[in-house]
């Protein structure tokens, strides 16, 4: 049990670097320093699939805005959330 705890604890941290990601993309020189790259470098395996699975839909190519971090998240989420299940 503590396997799943710490796993969702894990998971609880994914998803605040995510959220502290898209914060960061907002500004520029955030991104250029060495937290903007560690959080690049830690969220991008997991962003990067969902960019690929999103940029399928024409639709969602032309937005300005990326989703894959929120796809991300909302995986992380459910993840997270069927583990407290077997916690």
């Amino acid at each position: 049990m503590i396997i799943v705890y710490l796993t969702i604890r894990l998971l609880s941290l994914l998803q605040w670097l995510l959220v502290f990601r898209a914060i960061a993309s907002w500004f520029p020189q955030v991104q250029s320093s060495r937290i903007g790259e560690l959080l690049y470098a830690v969220t991008e395996p997991m962003i990067a699939p969902c960019r690929s699975f999103l940029s399928r839909f024409r639709s969602l190519r032309t937005m300005p805005l990326d989703f894959s971090p929120l796809l991300a998240f909302l995986i992380l989420a459910m993840a997270q959330s069927l583990l407290y299940a077997l916690y």
